[in-house]
């Protein structure tokens, strides 16, 4: 598969932000039924220390508020205290898929930070910026991304966090 044929399998939105902001990236072609991480990474030999999950966060009491979270895959995400604290909410929790589907416009297994509406925070995890190139969802089950993050802080009001996520 050419690399124009393999573009073709990302979300269109997806490409035209990571061409608009110039991120250097190579799409990866995948089994829709393979897009959960374990099973993506297991299937296709990627590790879990350079596989980020893009992760839909929300309120569960009071004022409706998300926030997109990028996280390493062998880190849990720390949703009762760091991002409660950041959202500004007594409590919080992972979007349901039709919430994650009808904010991002993404399925589970696909979501990126890239192309997500421009009033959603997007936090980073800085133990992803420590890694030489990540891989994530390419904005839908049939397509990954594999970039330097750097290219990451190229999304317009994104902020890495310390201790976002821990170690699992």
């Amino acid at each position: 598969m050419s690399d124009t044929d393999t573009n073709a399998c990302l979300h269109p939105e997806v490409a035209s932000v990571l061409s608009r902001l110039e991120i250097p990236f190579k799409a990866i072609a995948c089994d829709p039924e393979l897009a959960d991480t374990a099973d993506f990474c297991n299937h296709y030999g990627y590790s879990p220390e350079q596989s980020a999950n893009a992760l839909l966060v929300a309120s569960t009491k009071g004022e409706e508020k998300y926030a997109a979270c990028v996280v390493l895959a062998n880190c849990r995400l720390d949703v009762n205290k760091t991002v409660r604290k950041k959202l500004g909410c007594r409590r919080i929790s992972f979007a349901n898929p039709e919430d994650t589907k009808k904010i991002t416009g993404m399925e589970l297994g696909g979501v990126t930070p890239f192309a997500l509406p421009a009033d959603l925070p997007v936090w980073i995890d800085q133990r992803v910026m420590q890694c030489e190139e990540i891989i994530l969802g390419g904005g839908n089950r049939q397509s990954k991304l594999v970039l330097p993050p750097a290219g990451l802080l190229k999304i317009p009001g994104l902020e890495v966090v310390e201790d976002l996520a821990h170690p699992r």
